[in-house]
């Protein structure tokens, strides 16, 4: 399955319980977006799986990947199209022996030393961030900024998809760095409309 970045939804269960998972991953799929990373720290690995067999199964007619952000163990049971890693998630020698030279694998970055570490044979994109504090991930690093993420971005060897605090509000300047496209949650998951406002994103893009 190919990969397009550039509208790339990171589900938060407490913020799509409203309107219930899948309801809001298909809404802002048919708005648009291009990708989608299952997220959630509490499931359990049989709950996640179940979860993306459904959400897979409903994807697969739009060819919009999956990728389960972490636990290598559902991205294998449930088929998923990919894997997202943290610097701290799992080895991605090991991730990509496992899974297969057909799996997706992303790799999160926030500093230049860990881009020049990555693994180009091994890793298919990185999530570049956060740059902007974001009330979705508390512990995360220190924001990186526009011109901190464009520098990431003007580095990087991969295609990348910028992460974190990223808004309608904020979008458009974010797209300045060059990144391929933008990680989003709380704007979309949150969304009154998330069709709506996966067009009001790509809307804004230069290409």
């Amino acid at each position: 399955m190919s990969l397009d970045l550039s509208l790339y939804l990171v589900t938060d269960p407490a913020l799509c319980a409203e309107r219930g998972l899948e309801a809001t991953v298909m809404a802002a799929v048919r708005g648009g977006v291009s990708v989608v990373q299952l997220r959630d720290k509490h499931a359990s690995d049989e709950e996640m799986i179940a979860q993306a067999i459904r959400l897979k199964a409903l994807l697969d007619e739009y060819e919009v990947p999956l990728i389960i952000n972490d636990r290598i163990e559902v991205a294998l049971a449930s088929g998923a199209d990919g894997l997202h890693i943290g610097q701290s998630d799992g080895d991605p020698v090991e991730a990509r022996r496992r899974l297969g030279e057909d799996t997706l694998i992303g790799l999160s970055v926030q500093t230049l030393d860990q881009l020049k570490a990555v693994d180009v044979e091994r890793i298919d994109y990185l999530g570049l961030g956060p740059v902007h504090a974001t009330p979705t991930k508390p512990d995360h690093a220190a924001p990186l900024g526009i011109e901190g993420l464009t520098q990431l971005v003007r580095s990087s060897p991969l295609p990348t998809v910028a992460i974190g605090g990223i808004s309608l509000a904020n979008a458009g300047e974010v797209m300045t760095s060059g990144t391929d496209g933008l990680a989003v949650v709380s704007a979309l998951c949150s969304a009154e409309d998330p069709a709506a406002a996966a067009q009001q994103f790509l809307a804004q893009y230069p290409f």
